[in-house]
């Protein structure tokens, strides 16, 4: 009879799904957003594609406001094929984030995170993500926003654990965007 030697390590991995990897810490919000400066109109510089967004060509942009309510409305707009398609919603701040961690509703009753993840001090640019990664776009005050601050940009997407090959950049008519 032959014995049967089981190699422990490999046992281990094979039931972990292979060696192990060091975990990625979570999405973490920036410190503070000061509404007053962060309101006004961002053009889409990049995004991941979205099935929502999945009609849109190009000169997508996003403009917040302050309602009397407190809340903010956001406006989406985007070119198509056949003009613009425009969305209008609102936001919500979360409580205990300084206003960095929103809730956005679009049609009731579903919400989903919009976290200001990286963010300019002089608020030219801004990266808003989720949790879980599956979002991303970066923003700018500008279409065609400097290297250096797409640069700094994308290092805030990156430092957060996204992946950044997935990131479709937008058009805008005004201005190429910048690959």
């Amino acid at each position: 009879m032959r014995k049967r030697f089981i190699r422990w390590p490999i046992v281990v991995l094979a039931l972990c799904g292979g060696p192990l990897q060091a975990e990625t810490p979570p999405v973490r919000s920036v410190d503070r957003v000061d509404l007053g400066r962060y309101v006004g109109k961002w053009y889409e510089i990049a995004a991941f594609p979205m099935f929502f967004q999945r009609r849109c060509v190009g000169d997508t942009t996003a403009e917040y406001a302050v309602r009397p309510d407190g809340a903010l409305s956001v406006v989406n707009r985007c070119r198509t094929e056949q003009g613009f398609d425009e969305a209008t919603g609102k936001a919500w701040t979360v409580d205990g984030t300084g206003n960095a961690q929103l809730e956005v509703q679009f049609f009731w009753p579903f919400r989903g995170d919009y976290w200001v993840i990286g963010l300019a001090d002089d608020y030219q640019w801004a990266v808003v993500g989720n949790p879980n990664r599956k979002y991303l776009w970066v923003l700018a005050r500008s279409p065609r926003p400097g290297r250096e601050s797409l640069d700094a940009a994308l290092r805030a997407a990156s430092a957060q654990g996204y992946d950044l090959t997935q990131l479709r950049y937008t058009e805008h008519a005004a201005a190429p965007a910048t690959p």
